[in-house]
């Protein structure tokens, strides 16, 4: 790793990415705050990337080709950036120097703008968008999750056969629980995460999640049927007890900071008994703050017993 360039165009390309994470990564900045500067100037980049990108695909102001089109567009111009060509984008600026800086795979990146795509691949009849099996939303969660896993374990301080599998399963507990808090938001975009699959095996129809009244508790059924994606999480989230170690001593605290916040949500989300409906989980930002607050904590002590 080089020193951290703090000077000129690239400082102030990173200064707007981390004003990028500060406004819209409700959960991922309190993480970001618990890492060194360097560590967390590259993460931010790498956030902003991944924000610009999903905005673009989710701007339902345009049709989805015109969507496509501009993402294409957005691609092209940060593959001729990474390339080495001249740019002003201060996101593309700071996000080749992180990739450079800690040897990030610049595929990666395009697996990540792969899974943003995604959404954009679905069926443009008025059908709604679905997955067959958790298999199919396997590699859907991959794309957008744990692709994202696999860049920060460079940036923490990683690498390496076991702790890339661990980073994946985690980014897969945290999408898990993405897909459970928004439910009723992603309905109302006409679109289901939850698998055909496991809505046939509790008997839960499509049409009921699309079109049930948010202010109706949850079936027996559809409790069971989130019991059992929440189950699947939970299960993932192990993966992350397993990474911790895995990374260098002054990241784990922005690792433990993240996993603490996800894994609160989903906690949330089963002490309400799988009511997604009515209104959309959150961790307070008190609970968030307490466990930032431990968290740098823990970065102190890293940083004194070195």
């Amino acid at each position: 790793m080089t020193p951290a360039d703090t000077s000129g165009e690239l400082a102030r390309a990173y200064a707007a990415c981390r004003a990028i994470a500060r406004r819209e990564a409700k959960n991922f900045y309190y993480a970001f705050v618990a890492l060194p500067a360097a560590r967390r100037n590259a993460i931010c980049a790498i956030y902003a990337f991944m924000r610009q990108a999903d905005d673009l695909a989710d701007d339902e102001s345009l049709p989805r080709e015109e969507r496509r089109r501009k993402l294409n567009a957005w691609l092209s111009r940060w593959q001729e950036a990474a390339a080495g060509a001249a740019t002003a984008d201060p996101v593309y600026l700071a996000v080749r120097d992180a990739t450079q800086r800690f040897a990030i795979p610049l595929p990666l990146l395009g697996e990540l703008v792969a899974g943003v795509a995604m959404d954009l691949d679905c069926a443009q009849t008025g059908e709604p968008d679905t997955y067959a099996t958790f298999a199919d939303l396997y590699r859907y969660c991959y794309l957008v999750a744990s692709v994202v896993g696999l860049v920060c374990i460079r940036i923490f301080g990683s690498s390496g056969e076991r702790a890339e599998k661990l980073a994946e399963e985690t980014g897969i507990a945290f999408q898990l629980t993405n897909i459970l808090r928004d439910v009723s938001e992603d309905a109302a975009r006409n679109r289901v995460y939850l698998p055909l699959e496991d809505l046939a095996t509790h008997g839960v129809s499509l049409d009921a999640v699309l079109h049930r009244a948010p202010s109706a508790p949850p079936t027996a059924a559809e409790r069971a049927l989130l019991a059992s994606v929440a189950r699947r999480a939970e299960e993932y989230y192990r993966s992350a007890d397993e990474l911790l170690p895995l990374i260098h001593r002054e990241s784990r605290p922005a690792l433990w900071v993240l996993v603490s916040i996800y894994h609160a949500l989903l906690k949330r989300i089963e002490r309400a008994d799988y009511d997604v409906f009515a209104r959309r989980a959150s961790v307070p930002t008190a609970q968030k703050i307490a466990i930032l607050l431990v968290g740098l904590a823990r970065m102190a002590w890293a940083r004194a017993i070195g």
